[in-house]
């Protein structure tokens, strides 16, 4: 079976490379340094990270904040008055 492509059980002639081309990476960065540069490679990175988010504004936070607090209250109380109907229901089924 073919696509425009090529086929599926023969890959293109491009994609293979000759396995003497192939070069292999020993540790690299990571490899050179010690227990301590990694750890500081690794909070620069949390540092560098933090500095891409976009946080929100306090009057943001504020919305976002009072919208969660008013969407759990109110499925608290579709809850509870679920809760309270199949008691109902079932203490009137088995009396």
């Amino acid at each position: 079976m073919t696509d425009a492509v090529g086929s599926i059980d023969m890959p293109d002639a491009e994609d293979e490379a000759p396995e003497s081309k192939k070069k292999t990476r020993k540790g690299g960065k990571r490899g050179k340094k010690g227990p301590l540069g990694r750890l500081a490679l690794f909070y620069r990175q949390i540092v560098a990270e933090l500095r891409k988010v976009v946080w929100p504004t306090r009057s943001q936070l504020t919305t976002y904040t009072s919208v969660v607090i008013v969407f759990v209250v109110v499925m608290i109380g579709l809850v509870t008055v679920l809760d309270m109907g199949f008691a109902r229901v079932i203490k009137y089924v088995f009396g």
